[in-house]
């Protein structure tokens, strides 16, 4: 048998906005009644009332850790207003976790913020650091016991959407366009996702770096809770000719903040699929039976990539897989990629890497940012009646937590 850590961390991760429901108060809320062709989250899994049955599944199945974020828009609904109702609620998940004897990790901050936030400016506002500072004290006083606090979800991601509108408003005269969609001889057609999210500007990056670390600063002082932030890791690899290309793509959207990860006491590593760079930047996704519903190669060994190059660039940060999965309808091949991602994952550990835990994404079969129809989940939810069905590949991956290990 294939074995990990003693203490290993076994679980898995979900958003506020992706399960909760009715979340009025997010940009994200705002941006789905606005984007062409763009679902709506609407009651989305009703895991804002349901979370106590969510953690016990997790719980029930012999898992040991659940990822979960603070909606920052429900706490903080108008400027400076805090609402001591939904830091309560907030605080009842955590105290649900500890009494199922789950690991809570928090995180701060998961793509979404408040309406209020993105209208005065957003993430490029001068004072947006200090916004979020303001938010952030407020959360640390409910995480009292919370070992692992994630100051933001994919800042790299986040970088890629802004520069991505930035441009598109400047090649629209400054009018704001759907990043979804472009126009072609007068038709509309899907924008290709890798296409829309292929740089970031590292300037960007660089401003992220400087509030997260002050977000840090903030958690250390306040709590005793280990903190670092997740990167989404894209496991590039470079075609032949592609080697400059790559370099200059893989610092935009991933070194810059592998290399502000350093001091933090973990990073969250976040990896789905690899995908090749050539001389005029990424390559798409060659058609195969087994790409995933998103269009994606299936590369579980995209994981293993990830954690080395992680572990590589950030010094040697203590790793936590906080998001690693296959969006499929198949059940069995969501089996069998994790159970190839996890031996790629032990091969980095037996190599001296330090990593503390694996967090399955997601759940829930939840609202994938705009869409309903991939489904990433550990559990099916019925969207009429919120019933939740467990997949084989819960028992599954609980029995490999039991085992903390591999059969």
């Amino acid at each position: 048998m294939t074995s990990f850590p003693a203490d290993f961390l076994w679980g898995a991760a979900t958003a506020g906005h992706q399960i909760e429901g009715n979340n009025v108060n997010s940009d994200w809320w705002a941006r789905e009644q606005q984007m062409p062709g763009m679902e709506l989250s609407g009651d989305a899994c009703d895991s804002y009332h349901r979370y106590r049955e969510d953690i016990a599944l997790l719980a029930d199945a012999g898992l040991t850790s659940y990822r979960f974020s603070l909606e920052w828009s429900r706490i903080e609904p108008l400027q400076g207003h805090f609402s001591k109702a939904e830091l309560a609620h907030y605080r009842r998940m955590i105290e649900f976790c500890f009494e199922r004897g789950i690991t809570p990790v928090v995180t701060l901050q998961h793509f979404t913020t408040p309406q209020w936030f993105a209208t005065d400016g957003g993430w490029m506002a001068p004072d947006a650091s200090e916004k979020f500072q303001r938010f952030v004290a407020e959360a640390t006083t409910i995480l009292d016991g919370v070992e692992w606090v994630v100051t933001m979800n994919e800042p790299n991601m986040q970088a890629a959407i802004m520069t991505a509108m930035r441009r598109m408003q400047l090649e629209a005269g400054g009018q704001w366009q759907s990043p979804t969609v472009e126009s072609e001889g007068g038709e509309e057609k899907k924008q290709s996702h890798s296409d829309f999210l292929t740089y970031a500007d590292p300037e960007i990056g660089k401003m992220f770096v400087q509030i997260h670390h002050a977000a840090r600063a903030i958690i250390r002082e306040r709590t005793s809770a280990k903190v670092g932030w997740t990167i989404a890791a894209g496991a590039l690899t470079a075609a032949p000719g592609g080697e400059e290309k790559l370099a200059e793509i893989r610092y935009g959207k991933e070194d810059v903040y592998w290399e502000g990860s350093r001091g933090d006491d973990f990073v969250g590593v976040q990896a789905y699929s690899s995908q090749e760079v050539d001389a005029n930047g990424l390559v798409p996704h060659p058609p195969r039976p087994d790409n995933t519903l998103v269009g994606t190669a299936y590369r579980p060994d995209s994981l293993a990539m990830a954690v080395r190059h992680a572990w590589d660039v950030t010094e040697g940060v203590p790793i936590l897989i906080t998001e690693n999965g296959i969006a499929t309808a198949d059940d069995t091949q969501r089996i069998r990629y994790t159970a190839e991602a996890l031996q790629g994952l032990a091969g980095t550990i037996a190599d001296g890497i330090d990593v503390r835990g694996y967090l399955h994404w997601t759940l829930l079969d939840n609202y994938e940012w705009g869409h309903w129809g991939p489904t990433f989940g550990l559990v099916v939810v019925d969207r009429e009646t919120f019933v939740r069905t467990p997949k084989p590949s819960l028992a599954w991956l609980g029995d490999v937590a039991r085992r903390n290990g591999l059969a």
